[in-house]
């Protein structure tokens, strides 16, 4: 064993504070098999010490959630004895590394982590975030990330069925790659992690353990400088193939009463699932490491239970049910080793050629690990820092449809075409809704009902404001799935940060949270599961510093008879077009908005403020009248403004539409009102919905309800016109096949280039 130096513990991430407290735990000084897992689990990956805290003060709960924050993933009833298991994790680092592998892996990682529970995954979503598309190595980085997504979903055969992308300089350094899976169980078939039972057998299934991943969570749990290629062995390799053996091995074994307990080993390997589910259960954990299936000659203890090998799983089984397990598992052609028992002695033992070679009690690990409450700002004083400039004046448009062609030909609003069709979206033959609507929408087999599913933050919000920015994310989620007409039930989340010893830092994590926090109680909208990715910043060369606060929110809801779902496009020419939750006449909200941004090179201003109850009251009547079958189309309106979301709507039906500007004008200031302030404003909780042309009820029932309603337009023709009442258009009309190429030039033109 190598002797413990003050350089050994650095290499390992601790602290002299958490070094001191290693010793305290142990009343001695570790060995290296102990100080390396002391290292892992107390990483900001396992551990969540900065931010642990704050995470407590979230809603989990609801008459539905069956399983909340705590476990492999979060659990929701979703009625006739079912139950929907989802969560969403980060591989950044990885990523940014290794693209390929590292988002392939990432895909691998939160699969597990729901098929652990005993859900058969139906979808996968994803939340991208890039750097400058001009970046050099920016190219390289979406391709690998997108082949690698598509390579494993694909491969494992659940469908890639949404998510989102965006660009910006902040993640020149560090991009961001969040992977969300849902699965479907019954709901009295749940599976959890907690090894109990003394003497029942530990076993190790899946794939051979090797020495990739060695330290992964640590990586992961620390910013990147110039030797960022040097942790290339730190990245794992996933092999899709084996996952989908691994997936019907643990269901067919899950048919029966072997399993007490499962746990995927995920970040941190061997060590973190044993640990865990020793923790849960209150239990000890002794294992013979000479039994733990190695593909490398020559492999430690220390490398055994630091490796993040790919595609394996830690059970517990009931006694005597070793022989018919390990039979499932060799049929499936996977390893299957029982590697240990459980103990009532509260520490983790592991042997090793006929030796302790490591002796460790389990509450310093897991519920005794470091907690800090890290110093950060005010919200005041984070402003202050940021150093957002005032929104002050804002330019006129001389011709808001050139305007919108820019915005629809802009890296964030771009055609996805080139992303979504290097994923496999049809396979299980249940998708009935996936990118390029607000949710996508997957029928749960062999029902009439359907999950909802989005993926949603706005981080230019989040870094001018956090607090409404965290709102924001939430709202956008529940947003999109009411878009559908599904019930919006419960979130996911990927706290995506830099470093959290920076007080300006901290304060983007605390106030965002609080934000989160504030949504979700609004709108009954409990958070089930999640992940948090910190040091997401990067020295090296070319990179920025910290990415912007990117807590990415994945909402899942329930839709009771998908025949009543809605979608983006206009069904027919003539049908009206009305704005659902505002005031159309409302100032509109320029700050942070894309406009600003790609028209002017702003990021200026204030974000959109979220009125909770407002966003509420809109979803649940929106919601209302689609099941009602009031409405045709339905849109929510997010980035870009109105004019972006009737140009979505267009061309996803290859119908135009004609907008009437009086409806945005009070005819006092009739003519100093620019309309590109009012097309363009990013003001939250609206809806743009489309009823027939000789139907004037949602307007009746908007005002019934005290929900702002108005008449902005009507559908037809095969260009963008702004007319004032039928009067002929004020601006020069944008034909659709103009829009079209604009919208599909970025990512054809980037990737052939």
């Amino acid at each position: 064993m190598s002797e413990i130096t003050a350089d050994v513990v650095a290499q390992h991430g601790l602290s002299e504070d958490e070094y001191q407290r290693v010793l305290h735990a142990l009343g001695r000084e570790p060995n290296l098999v102990e100080l390396g897992i002391f290292s892992v689990m107390w990483s900001e990956h396992c551990s969540y010490k900065s931010s642990r805290l704050h995470l407590k003060k979230l809603p989990t709960e609801a008459p539905w959630v069956i399983c909340g924050p705590g476990e492999n993933a979060g659990v929701i009833d979703i009625g006739d004895g079912q139950a929907a298991i989802f969560k969403m994790e980060s591989h950044n680092h990885p990523s940014y590394i290794e693209p390929y592998q590292g988002a392939a892996t990432g895909v691998g990682g939160i699969l597990r982590d729901v098929f652990t529970m005993g859900a058969r995954p139906v979808a996968n979503m994803n939340a991208l975030r890039f750097g400058r598309p001009d970046h050099p190595k920016m190219k390289s980085l979406v391709k690998g990330v997108v082949a690698g997504i598509g390579g494993y979903g694909n491969c494992v055969g659940v469908p890639t069925v949404g998510g989102e992308t965006n660009f910006h300089a902040a993640y020149d350094g560090n991009i961001l790659v969040n992977a969300m899976t849902v699965g479907v169980a019954d709901a009295d078939k749940i599976f959890y992690s907690a090894a109990t039972g003394l003497g029942n057998p530990i076993v190790y299934v899946g794939s051979k353990t090797g020495r990739d991943g060695i330290h992964g969570a640590t990586m992961a749990s620390a910013d990147f400088g110039e030797d960022s290629e040097e942790k290339r062995p730190t990245v794992q390799v996933g092999d899709p193939f084996t996952e989908k053996l691994l997936i019907e091995a643990c269901l067919e074994l899950m048919a029966t009463d072997a399993i007490v307990a499962i746990q995927d080993m995920g970040a941190a390997g061997l060590t973190s699932s044993s640990v865990e589910m020793a923790t849960n259960g209150k239990a000890g954990i002794v294992l013979d490491m000479d039994k733990v299936p190695c593909r490398e000659e020559g492999m430690t203890p220390y490398e055994m239970m630091l490796s993040e090998s790919q595609e394996r799983m830690l059970m517990v089984l009931k006694p005597g049910k070793e022989a018919m397990a390990e039979a499932i598992f060799r049929k499936w052609e996977l390893d299957f080793s029982v590697i240990g028992e459980v103990t009532d002695t509260g520490h983790m033992v592991l042997t090793w050629k006929g030796e302790t070679v490591c002796d460790i009690p389990l509450g310093p690990l897991a519920e005794d690990a470091p907690l800090y409450d890290r110093p950060h700002l005010s919200l005041e004083d984070y402003k202050a820092w940021a150093k957002v400039k005032p929104l002050g004046h804002v330019p006129a448009s001389a011709d808001p449809g050139a305007d919108l062609v820019r915005l629809m030909g802009c890296a964030d609003l771009a055609n996805r075409r080139w992303i979504f069709e290097q994923y496999d979206s049809q396979v299980g033959a249940d998708t009935l809704q996936k990118s390029g609507g607000d949710a996508a929408v997957v029928r749960i087999h062999g029902t009439r009902k359907a999950l909802a599913i989005s993926t949603d933050c706005t981080p230019r919000y989040c870094y001018a404001d956090p607090y409404e920015g965290g709102k924001q994310a939430v709202a956008e989620t529940w947003r999109n799935i009411s878009a559908v007409g599904a019930k919006p039930l419960a979130i996911t989340n990927c706290l995506n940060f830099a470093n959290p010893q920076r007080p300006e830092i901290m304060a983007q994590i605390v106030e965002a949270l609080r934000g989160m926090g504030d949504a979700c109680r609004a709108l009954d909208y409990p958070i089930v599961s999640g992940n948090v990715s910190l040091y997401n910043e990067s020295k090296a060369t070319g990179g920025g510093s910290a990415i912007l606060p990117t807590p990415a929110i994945g909402g899942v809801g329930l839709m009771q008879d998908y025949a009543a779902m809605a979608t983006i496009r206009f069904k027919n020419g003539a049908q009206r077009i009305l704005l659902v939750g505002a005031d159309p006449k409302a100032a509109p909200e320029l700050g942070q908005s894309l406009w600003l941004r790609e028209v002017h090179g702003r990021e200026d201003g204030a974000p959109p403020r979220v009125d909770l109850a407002r966003e509420r009251a809109n979803g649940d009547f929106v919601r209302q009248l689609i099941a009602d079958g009031r409405v045709t189309a339905v849109h929510d309106v997010s980035d870009g403004g109105i004019l972006v979301a009737v140009a979505e709507m267009a061309l996803a039906s290859g119908i135009g539409a004609r907008l009437d500007m009086a409806a945005f004008e009070n005819q006092v200031d009739r003519e100093k009102v620019n309309h590109a302030w009012s097309l363009f404003g990013e003001n939250q909780g609206r809806y743009l919905v489309t009823e027939p042309f000789d139907s004037h009820v949602v307007e009746t029932l908007a005002r019934q309800a005290g929900i702002g309603c108005c008449f902005v337009g009507w559908t037809g023709g095969e260009t963008i016109a702004l007319v004032r009442g039928s009067e002929e258009a004020i601006y020069p009309e944008v034909p659709l096949d103009a829009l079209r190429e604009a919208n599909d030039a970025f990512f054809r033109d980037w990737m052939e280039a």
